[in-house]
């Protein structure tokens, strides 16, 4: 038998969506194509060849959804505001219309109670700015900070919390260097320069939305300026140095390359020399990190599996790969345990792990979870019941962490499970299910999952209960 474990009075108790895996409408009220839009229609990109047209079709029934929310309980919701959906081209005014479907979904929530958690950028980048360069172009930083400005404008009295980035890595990494998501790239320069310029977007963001967003009443904080970033819980499989250096090389284009900039003002050195056959990094501009370093009032962390590494031989030359100057040097081992049906492996300690070096790492900085969930092969019954206890062990074990973490000092202020609705799952397509809310895509009909009962249960009793 395991404890209760309670959670501090006010932690925040979330879900998580993002825009292109659940809103579809994808061609209503003046929106544009992304280049996940492009993406999935380009014939083996996406499994099955589906696409986020109509995914989990939120765009019309936000009302329903905002009910399974306030059914489950949730504190906080954390959306994604789709770019093409307000800015078209990526550049000019915003539309109307696109705006107003991000104004419905706030007022429903906030009448339903539920504190609402914008992300500006869950990799939906407009179409017509990847044809004009995409994140490798310096410009693709500038248009972004001029799109927060015009969300925040619109939306900044009743957002609590803006998040600039989610998962910069991968925006960068897997969409221009392994290119196994949009836009498909595959160019290890090109994923640098991306990286760089996600850094810079992010930092140009902030200073958008502070001045855009209101201030608090005398003596309280205004809405809090937050980013994403997807940390790899990076280990070496022996105390071996060669293997410590591989984990050393994942660390720093996998975590570092952001964590740096943002919060430090500077590049890793051993990064810059980990790549140096590859970029002279002369795309930083005198005064970048100076900017990318602009002051956030909380970090985001999305986890989901630990890295386990040792030195070896990654791809052979020529073979794409996301880890621009590591792959001739790290080999990834399998993790030994239970897994995912993504085949990823079950281990909370990681998430552990990252939130205490964070708590060392960035005194001072509050953090959220912002993502942690599970897939895996959900059905409904002959009853219509979803039971997925595989998903309950995961998120019992992975907040059992979270509460270890708080108890060894780390200053963490909410939990969001990912995700609220099973959806898109990017180049996975309609093939892996994370919701605690089952979706038959065939006629939208939403169902309870198992899951989604035990973490209202939890929300409700403010921590978890006792385990058999």
């Amino acid at each position: 038998m395991s404890k209760p474990l309670r959670f501090p009075p006010g932690f925040r108790w979330g879900t998580a969506t993002a825009a292109y895996q659940i809103e579809g409408a994808a061609r209503e009220d003046g929106r544009t194509p992304s280049i996940w839009d492009t993406f999935s229609h380009t014939p083996g990109r996406v499994r099955n060849g589906d696409t986020g047209d109509v995914a989990a079709d939120h765009y019309h029934r936000t009302a329903e959804d905002i009910a399974l929310l306030r059914r489950i309980g949730v504190t906080d919701y954390r959306f994604s505001i789709a770019w093409p959906r307000v800015q078209p081209t990526g550049r000019g005014p915003a539309v109307q219309q696109g705006l107003d479907f991000y104004r419905r979904l706030v007022d429903g929530l906030l009448e339903a109670g539920i504190r609402p958690v914008a992300t500006l950028y869950h990799w939906d980048l407009p179409q017509e700015l990847e044809d004009a360069g995409g994140w490798p172009q310096r410009e693709t930083a500038y248009r972004f900070a001029e799109y927060a400005g015009l969300a925040a404008e619109a939306l900044g009295d009743r957002v609590a919390t803006w998040t600039t980035l989610n998962e910069p890595w991968c925006a960068a990494f897997l969409g221009y260097g392994s290119g196994v998501h949009a836009p498909g790239r595959t160019s290890d320069v090109a994923a640098l320069r991306a990286a760089h310029h996600l850094n810079l977007a992010h930092g140009l963001a902030v200073g958008a939305l502070r001045a855009a967003l209101p201030t608090g009443p005398a003596g309280t904080p205004g809405p809090e300026v937050s980013l994403t970033l997807n940390l790899h819980a990076v280990r070496a499989r022996s105390e071996d140095p060669a293997d410590r250096d591989a984990a050393r090389r994942i660390d720093a284009v996998g975590n570092r390359i952001f964590l740096d900039p943002v919060f430090h003002g500077r590049l890793p050195k051993d990064l810059v020399e980990d790549t140096a056959a590859i970029s002279d990094w002369s795309f930083v501009r005198d005064g970048d990190l100076a900017t990318t370093a602009a002051p956030i009032d909380s970090l985001g962390i999305n986890y989901y599996s630990p890295t386990l590494v040792e030195a070896g031989t990654g791809p052979a030359p020529g073979e794409p790969s996301p880890w621009a100057g590591a792959e001739r040097h790290v080999r990834f081992v399998p993790v030994d345990g239970p897994r995912t049906a993504m085949d990823w492996p079950v281990d909370a300690d990681g998430l552990h792990g990252l939130l205490v070096r964070l708590r060392d790492a960035l005194p001072g900085v509050p953090l959220l979870v912002t993502e942690n969930g599970a897939a895996y092969e959900d059905y409904a019954d002959p009853s219509g019941q979803v039971k997925d206890p595989e998903r309950v062990a995961y998120l019992r074990s992975h907040l059992e962490a979270v509460h270890r973490a708080l108890a060894d000092g780390a200053d963490v202020r909410g939990y969001f499970l990912w995700s609220l609705l099973d959806n898109f799952e990017w180049a996975y397509g309609y093939s892996k299910r994370f919701g605690i809310v089952h979706v038959d895509f065939a006629t939208q009909r939403r169902t309870l999952k198992d899951s989604a009962r035990w973490y209202a249960d939890v929300i409700a009793r403010g921590g978890l209960p006792e385990a058999g």
